[in-house]
């Protein structure tokens, strides 16, 4: 054997060792988290006071509050669903309560996101929660992770815990997450909510369907909308993450009547719950069916062609030349061209605070009717009089563009121009006076 040869079988043993070495490594983790587990076996005096109300229940009892002594769960999103999902948790005894999420603390959070205070702006998000819950109740232990979830460190994460909370606000999180609990055989308990309305399953709990059993292919990056543009009123996340934290207390009791294979849907405008059932688990499903060939994870933003955040998401619909930045918009006001600025957002936010001149013209009578169009149309009696298109990130400005540019070109009109980055690209880069929401 030469050289070179015994050099490679000796990197190749490496390797194989290595590869066991892991392999050894979380199988012994594994083993210490069980037998730890099964030396939780008692409630000491404190425990037995402090959950009395619960204990004396027949569907938990002493045993089942063991059993959610020694549970673990990752909230994932300290957020509006993360907040009042966590809270429950934390005070039912959830022995190990993880913390995932990668933003700081802001004022806009407050009216919804009630582990945070005005005392907490600026700091991180898990570190805010932490703090609150471990007042709350210092017997549990609770990890904190700062850091956005991605396809690298999803895995390592999510198999250090039960059940998984989704309490996220974006598409590619919703995916990511449901992937990584099929491969990891964890349930995952999903919730959203919007405006007044909120909703809530369980995915991937015993025979029931996965996220991508009923949604096979993610929507349109345009028809998305998230709290941050749609807004939400602060008391349907309460109660659609007090939700999430019954769903998981009742997987971890191992009861009956877990929301898997169906749908609650909450209206906050009549205070009315509807349960409706869902499509059972799809034979072709391509990550938790028997012939499942999706494997491992893979680049989530790619495949739904959006970010997997929720901070100020912009869309890239429109080419170069049909936008203009703000402070290209900020020389045409100040050299006083003519022109016409139409606001898409609607007449709630336009309240609110508005650019001088403006006039509101909301995304919706663009799309859906004709009054809109008329609208804009109406106002361009001069051929040669610009349009330009604002809203209040700079997305749906986009859409009202695209919209728009052939009926203008019909009539031999110029082609509205869309602002970009909308009022928050105003503000940060012409005029920090202007209102920010």
């Amino acid at each position: 054997m030469d050289g070179d040869t015994e050099i490679a079988v000796l990197e190749n043993d490496i390797r194989s060792l290595r590869k066991q070495l892991k392999e050894k490594v979380h199988q012994l983790k594994t083993l210490k988290k069980h037998f730890q587990k099964n030396c939780i076996t008692k409630l000491n005096n404190n425990e037995i006071a402090r959950y009395s109300r619960q204990i004396i229940l027949s569907e938990i009892g002493v045993q089942g509050q063991l059993k959610l002594k020694r549970a673990s769960v990752l909230v994932v999103g300290a957020g509006g669903l993360g907040c009042p999902s966590s809270l429950y948790l934390a005070g039912a005894g959830v022995g190990h309560i993880g913390l995932l999420d990668y933003d700081e603390v802001e004022l806009t959070n407050l009216h919804r996101q009630l582990l945070h205070t005005e005392s907490t702006v600026g700091l991180t998000k898990v570190d805010s929660a932490r703090d609150y819950l471990q007042e709350l109740n210092s017997q549990i232990e609770i990890s904190t992770h700062h850091t956005q979830l991605t396809s690298d460190n999803a895995l390592s994460i999510l198999e250090r815990y039960d059940i998984v909370v989704d309490a996220t606000d974006n598409v590619a999180t919703r995916y990511l997450l449901n992937d990584a609990c099929v491969l990891l055989k964890k349930p995952l308990v999903s919730g959203s909510a919007l405006q007044l309305e909120g909703q809530l399953t369980v995915y991937n709990h015993k025979s029931g369907p996965c996220y991508r059993c009923l949604f096979p292919n993610p929507p349109p990056p345009e028809t998305v909308t998230n709290c941050g543009d749609g807004g939400v009123l602060g008391a349907i996340t309460g109660v659609i993450g007090a939700l999430q934290a019954l769903e998981t207390i009742k997987i971890i009791l191992g009861n009956d009547g877990v929301l898997s294979g169906r749908l609650l849907l909450f209206d906050g405008h009549q205070s009315s719950f509807r349960n409706l059932k869902l499509r059972g688990k799809k034979s072709d499903c391509v990550v938790c069916s028997d012939n499942a060939s999706l494997t491992k994870l893979i680049d989530y933003e790619q495949f739904c062609s959006m970010k997997a955040t929720d901070k100020d998401s912009h869309l890239t619909l429109l080419k170069p030349e049909e936008r203009i930045t703000v402070q290209q918009y900020k020389a045409i006001v100040d050299s006083r061209q003519p022109h016409v600025l139409v606001d898409v957002r609607g007449a709630n936010q336009f309240e609110i605070c508005q650019l001088p001149s403006s006039v509101n013209v909301p995304i919706e009578d663009i799309l859906k009717n004709r009054r809109g169009i008329e609208d804009i149309l109406g106002r361009e009696r001069d051929d040669e009089v610009a349009v330009f298109v604002v809203c209040r990130r700079g997305n749906d400005s986009q859409l009202a563009v695209r919209h728009l540019a052939p009926l203008f070109k019909e009539r031999g009109l110029p082609t509205p121009r869309d602002i970009v980055g909308g009022l928050h690209a105003w503000t940060r880069n012409v005029d920090k006076e202007f209102p920010i929401y």
